[in-house]
C-alpha cells in the first residue's frame, strides 16, 4: 500500500519559480550571457517556465536549451531501458553561464552526466544548477546552487513532478511506500 502527498500546489511551483528566476537573475546579472539547459525529460519544461519567467521580469529572452544524458550515465546497466532524448544547444557555449535546470536532485549521479555531456557544446565560463526539488542522498558531490525546495526523503519514497506542459497538470509529489 502506498499513500501520495502533494509536496507542491501549482500555484506554488508557480511562486517557487518566480522566486528561481528572480534569484538567478541577481546571481548572474548579465542575462545575455546566460543560456538555460533543461535536462531531459522533465528540466525542458522547467527550464522553458525559468526562462519565460526571467523575460518577464528583466524583459530579456535567455536562450533555452535541452540535453539528453543518457550515454553519460554511469549506470546504464542498472536503470530501464530508455529511449535517448534530443539534444538542442541552440547557441555556442564558450564563454557562456550555463544554468542547468532539472526537476529533482537525487543520487548526482544524472547531474555528474550532464556536466560531462555539456562540455560536448563548449567550455562555459561557469555552470550553474538549478532544482524544482532536492531530496537529498547523494552519491557523489554536486549541490545546487539553486533549489525551489528542500525535501528529505527515506530512500524507499518516490518525488514525482508534474508539470502542465508534459502532464497536463502542474504538481509535486511524494509517494510513500507503507510496510506490508
Amino acid at each position: 500500500m502506498s499513500s501520495i502527498v502533494e509536496i507542491l500546489s501549482a500555484d506554488e511551483i508557480r511562486r517557487t519559480i518566480v522566486r528561481l528566476a528572480s534569484e538567478i537573475d541577481e546571481r548572474c546579472r548579465d542575462l545575455s550571457q546566460v543560456v538555460l539547459v533543461g535536462i531531459q525529460t522533465k528540466g525542458v519544461p522547467f527550464a522553458k517556465m525559468l526562462a519565460k519567467q526571467i523575460e518577464i521580469l528583466e524583459g530579456v529572452k535567455v536562450p533555452v536549451g535541452t540535453l539528453d544524458i543518457t550515454f553519460y550515465r554511469d549506470d546504464l546497466d542498472s536503470i530501464a531501458v530508455r529511449t535517448p532524448g534530443k539534444t538542442d544547444i541552440p547557441v555556442d557555449l564558450n564563454g557562456k553561464t550555463v544554468v542547468l535546470v532539472d526537476d529533482v536532485i537525487y543520487q548526482g549521479r544524472t547531474i555528474r552526466a550532464a556536466l560531462n555531456a555539456i562540455n560536448e557544446y563548449g567550455r562555459p565560463k561557469h555552470i550553474l544548477l538549478v532544482v524544482l526539488v532536492d531530496r537529498g542522498h547523494r552519491q557523489v558531490p554536486i549541490h545546487p546552487d539553486f533549489i525551489g525546495k528542500t525535501l528529505p526523503t527515506a530512500r524507499e519514497e518516490q518525488v514525482k513532478v508534474y508539470f502542465q506542459e508534459n502532464d497536463g497538470r502542474d504538481a509535486v509529489e511524494l509517494t510513500r511506500v507503507a510496510a506490508s
